[in-house]
């Protein structure tokens, strides 16, 4: 189990850190927040981000059993 910092995660995910705080803020990437008495800190699992990229959105799995049903 490896802690990333935020620059960390976004060079493992190719993004901004600007990008990955957002998403961790928004509830989008699985993120830990570090309490601080000026602003939050992120950490992330290095396991938990290699899940969310392994998984592919609800919405395209919703999308792709819609087109199955109308093709069949």
């Amino acid at each position: 189990m490896e802690w990333l910092t935020s620059e960390e995660a976004a060079k493992y995910l190719k993004l901004s850190p600007r990008t990955i705080v957002a998403l961790a803020h928004a509830g989008k990437l699985p993120a830990h927040a570090l309490t601080g008495t000026q602003r939050r800190t992120w950490r992330f699992l290095s396991s938990e981000l290699d899940a969310v990229m392994m998984n592919p959105p609800a919405v395209l799995n919703e999308g792709s059993s819609d087109e199955k049903s109308t093709v069949q």
